[in-house]
């Protein structure tokens, strides 16, 4: 039997077939032989574009990333636990929506379910979800396997780079006690960095590249080896003084998002008890120019950031016995979105005589946010809950999303076609996420009622009851008209 080059199986299935896996053994073990400076000698190859770049996740923050280093001239390897992601970019084939199977098939990257090629790679780049637990703790399981996986192939001569969102510390916590456990001292042959994504799912001309990037490091050498990975790869660098600062600053960049979009929230359910169009209001204060950034309220959050981000700041400070009511108040707020619609579609269906039981709601949108398919901690899944929960017929239409696994034991769903007859047969339309191509004028000349959670309709009425009649004058003739059927609104705000 003829000795193979190839890696061998994994758990997770046989990594796949490479020419060059010789090369990378032989790019091994030439950086075994460890030069006077490792700093300088890595910095040297990141600038001569030579050095090999892995990226670990290839998720919405890692493929782009990978593609931007390849597209830059730098060998590139890409890691994933799923394997059937690791075989579609195996195969010139994008596995995300938004990125063309052209441009990965360009790039030329090499992909791989287990480890072993990470001992070739220079510099390896972190980008795994970081989401939360069961009591909104910080969840870093992917970024502990992520770690372990690696740890049997660190080297000296490497850069290992978290860019997951997290919180302060962690950098410090995980990263550099697995460079230590390898035997590797940061600073002089190992090098550990924190540069944080600013990824835009759903952005047809990305960030990368376009975007400035934070860069920390552990030890100066750390920066300055940080600085030389991103130089090329970044519209502009912002080096920050230390990881924790690097840590905290991307938390505060998506927290200011969700306290602010929970500040909108909270108005849109003032506006509403006073009989007032948040929208109209909105748009009258963006006409300040200074001091003023318009937000626009919600179902509720969604997405892999905003919706988690308070929780791991407010996680830490709890951790360190500082208060964060302000961060947490915006994340409950924000969290509360979904019932409140669930009211709204609730009440107007109730002035309408329709009870909730038995009703027929079709949902618009399942992703968190319009052109993505993703639907990550998005509102509509918690609003298919709490409408299952009453008995409510649900169904949707989400072109990005044809097939939704439900939770809690729910039967799976399919995207319905928005044909006149269906949408005429449902008790109500509640949009969720206005998804693009969606042909919302033609929506409402079908739909016998629709609650409007994000202002597609500019004239989406606030009162969820019948329409208010036109005062009578002091003075009549005659008898009075007899009392015609209430006039309802077709399209409520939520």
């Amino acid at each position: 039997m003829t000795p193979s080059s190839e890696p061998p199986a994994t758990l997770l299935g046989t990594a796949p077939a490479r020419p060059d896996s010789l090369e990378l053994l032989r790019q091994a073990a030439e950086a075994m032989r460890l030069p006077e400076d490792p700093a300088a000698d890595l910095i040297a190859r990141l600038e001569a574009r030579t050095a090999r770049i892995g990226v670990v996740g290839l998720g919405y923050v890692g493929l782009p990333l990978a593609l931007r280093f390849a597209e830059l001239g730098f060998p590139v390897t890409g890691f994933d636990i799923d394997p059937a992601k690791v075989a579609a970019v195996a195969a010139g084939r994008s596995p995300l929506h938004g990125i063309a199977d052209a441009r990965v098939a360009a790039a030329g990257l090499l992909a791989y379910t287990d480890m072993q090629a990470a001992r070739g790679c220079d510099a390896l780049v972190i980008c795994v979800p970081t989401p939360l637990g069961p009591h909104k703790e910080p969840e870093l399981g992917p970024v502990r396997a992520a770690l372990a996986a690696l740890a049997p192939h660190l080297r000296p001569g490497q850069a290992v780079a978290l860019e997951s969102t997290t919180y302060p510390g962690t950098t410090e916590e995980f990263v550099l006690p697995a460079l230590a456990a390898a035997g590797l001292a940061v600073g002089r042959n190992a090098f550990a960095i924190y540069s944080p994504e600013r990824e835009d799912p759903g952005n047809p001309e990305g960030t990368v590249g376009r975007v400035p990037k934070l860069v920390a490091g552990a030890t100066p050498a750390c920066l300055a080896v940080g600085k030389a990975l991103y130089g090329a790869a970044a519209g502009a660098l912002v080096p920050v003084s230390s990881l924790r600062a690097a840590e905290l600053v991307k938390l505060y960049e998506n927290v200011f998002r969700a306290v602010n979009i929970g500040l909108v929230n909270e108005l849109k359910r003032i506006s509403h008890a006073l009989g007032l169009d948040v929208q109209e209001v909105i748009d009258a204060a963006a006409t300040k120019p200074f001091g003023f950034m318009p937000f626009r309220p919600g179902p509720g959050l969604g997405g892999h950031c905003i919706p988690v981000d308070p929780y791991y700041l407010a996680w830490k400070a709890r951790e360190l016995g500082v208060p964060s009511d302000f961060v947490e108040l915006a994340g409950r707020v924000n969290d509360a979105m979904p019932a409140y619609v669930f009211g709204r579609l609730r009440d107007a269906l109730d002035a309408r005589g329709m009870p909730l039981r038995g009703a027929r709601v079709l949902l618009i949108g399942l992703a968190y946010k319009p052109g993505v398919p993703d639907t990550r901690e998005s509102p509509a899944i918690e609003i298919l809950r709490l409408l299952g929960g009453r008995g409510v017929e649900c169904a949707y239409h989400d072109p990005l999303v044809p097939r939704f696994a439900a939770p809690h034991g729910a039967p799976a769903l399919q995207s319905q076609p928005l044909d006149p007859g269906f949408v005429a047969a449902q008790d109500a339309v509640l949009i969720v996420t206005p998804q693009p191509g969606i042909d919302f004028a033609a929506l409402r000349r079908h739909a016998r009622l629709i609650v409007d959670t994000r202002g597609v309709y500019p004239d989406a009425a606030v009162e969820t009851g019948p329409a208010l009649p036109p005062t009578l004058p002091v003075e009549t003739r005659g008898d009075f008209p007899q009392p015609a059927e209430p006039a309802y609104h077709p399209v409520i705000q939520a």
